[in-house]
Formats: structure tokens, C-alpha cells, sequence
């Protein structure tokens, strides 16, 4: 009988570069070969001499530094984004600054973008609407509970020391460190609602309140049918009653005491005086 196949988990391929490029990479016969894209394209000089092979006379490699300093990384790129402005090539400045900051998943986002522009060919992971977000979220989604980041260790992962080298004003490392804080605090808040039971979360007395639902389009057309029926009896019940009066004429003697011995006998003196009837 046939030996069995293992059984083997496929591995995605969101945290690295795709199998396509890859290839691609290894088919320019580079100087260096690009083992951790975060680290070895955060320089700039693979991604000059990728360029290079392309547009050999605007890319001059003399020009570029292969060093790992932050003076040498912004030499390079500035070069490199005078270059894509010439040629009106479509890079965003949060792609190049994520790579310059080793961001989680920038340098991969970037080749990918890179190749794409170069060989006119869509990586089937590239999506042209994809949400640039260099953060460790998605990867602190997968973590059990207890193991996921403080807000101190977001602070930490998501804010390099780099970016507060190149942007050295205080006031914008503070508004990002407070962003960086905010966003921790509202995926803590939605993992509290997804499982309120770890937490202990206790139901408020408006959410143990019973709470009649809102009336149907049907159900209040009718109701407003019933209202005007009932308005309206109640309408004809009293015209009912007002009409139910009568009046009639009766004669009554009356005698004047002023007057007794003056007044004739046999005078008549007529009033009305209503009479109900059922």
C-alpha cells in the first residue's frame, strides 16, 4: 500500500513574502540576498539595486550606503523618493517610513508594491484596497488572552526609537504615543464585550430592564386606527348626551305678595324648564 501523506498546515503568507516574488528576487542577482525583508530592505541599497536593474542610468549604486545607521537609512531613501517622484512612480511615504522603522509587515508590503510596479503583475495577496497598518494587532489577535501586550509594551512595539530620532519634537511623539494608547484601550473595551464573563463583568440596571420593542409599522398604523375610533365614540357619546335634552312649556300661578290683593285672579305666568328623557 501507498504510504500516506503527512498531513501539513499551510503556512500563511501574510507575515512574509510571497513565494512569486521571492523568485523574482533571486532572478536579479542581487548583492545580498534578502533572508528577513524587515532587516535587510530597511536601508534602502537592495531596493536602489533592484531599481537599478530597471532604470540603470538614473540609479547610480556608488551612490548609495550599505550601512545600518539611521543618517545612512535617510540618505538612501531620500534619494530613492527624489527618484520615484521623477519617474511618477506610486510608493506611499507610510510604506517607506515603516521600512526605515522596521515596522512589522512594511518591508514585505513594500516588495510587494515594488514588483507589482516593475512587472505589471498582481501579487494575488496585494490587494489594492488594503488598510495600511503597520501595528502588531493582527498579531496580538492570536494570542491567548493573558499573553497579549500591556499599554506600556504597545508603546514599546509599535514606537520605535528611530521615529523619535527622525522626529525628535515632543509634542508629535506624544500625540502618537497617545494614539498608540487609545487604540489599546478600545480593543481592551471590545474584548470585554466579546467575553464579559472573564472579566466579571456585571450587567447595569438599564440592561437587566425590560424593554418593550419598538412598535412595527403595522402594528402602529393600527393603533393609530384604534385611537381614532375611540375618539370618535367617544365624540358621539356626548353629541348623544346633548341632544337627549328637551324643553317643554308648562303654566304655573304664581302671585306677586306686592301685589296679591291687585293682581286678578286667573293670570297666567309661563316658564321653561328642561326635562330629561332616557
Amino acid at each position: 500500500m501507498p504510504a500516506s501523506k503527512p498531513v501539513t498546515k499551510e503556512i500563511p503568507r501574510k507575515c512574509g513574502i510571497p513565494r512569486e516574488v521571492l523568485k523574482w528576487i533571486q532572478s536579479l542577482d542581487l548583492t545580498y540576498p534578502v533572508k528577513n525583508a524587515r532587516r535587510d530592505l530597511a536601508n534602502g541599497f537592495l531596493v536602489a539595486e533592484i531599481f537599478s536593474w530597471y532604470y540603470p542610468k538614473d540609479i547610480q549604486m556608488h551612490s548609495y550606503d550599505n550601512g545600518t545607521s539611521l543618517p545612512t537609512k535617510l540618505g538612501n531613501w531620500s534619494q530613492l523618493e527624489r527618484f520615484f517622484v521623477k519617474k511618477k512612480l506610486d510608493i506611499p511615504k507610510e510604506m517607506i517610513d515603516g521600512t526605515i522603522h522596521c515596522k512589522r509587515g512594511a518591508a514585505e508590503l513594500l516588495i510587494q508594491t515594488i514588483y507589482t510596479l516593475l512587472t505589471n503583475r498582481i501579487v494575488r495577496t496585494l490587494s489594492s484596497e488594503q488598510e495600511v497598518d503597520f501595528t502588531d494587532r493582527k498579531y496580538q489577535v492570536h494570542l491567548p488572552m493573558h499573553a497579549r501586550s500591556t499599554a506600556s509594551h504597545a508603546i514599546k512595539n509599535n514606537l520605535k526609537i528611530t521615529e523619535c530620532m527622525t522626529e525628535p519634537n515632543i509634542i508629535t511623539n506624544k500625540q502618537k504615543a497617545h494614539a498608540i494608547i487609545s487604540r489599546h484601550l478600545e480593543h481592551r473595551n471590545l474584548d470585554r464585550m466579546e467575553d464579559p464573563t472573564r472579566f466579571n463583568i456585571k450587567p447595569t440596571i438599564g440592561e437587566l430592564a425590560v424593554r418593550v420593542p419598538p412598535l412595527q409599522q403595522d402594528e402602529a398604523a393600527a393603533h393609530d386606527t384604534w385611537s381614532a375610533k375611540k375618539e370618535s365614540a367617544h365624540s358621539e357619546r356626548e353629541q348623544s348626551k346633548t341632544s337627549s335634552v328637551q324643553f317643554r312649556e308648562i303654566q304655573v300661578q304664581q302671585m306677586n305678595k306686592s301685589s296679591q290683593m291687585s293682581v286678578k285672579p286667573g293670570s297666567i305666568h309661563t316658564i321653561q324648564t328642561p326635562v330629561f328623557t332616557q
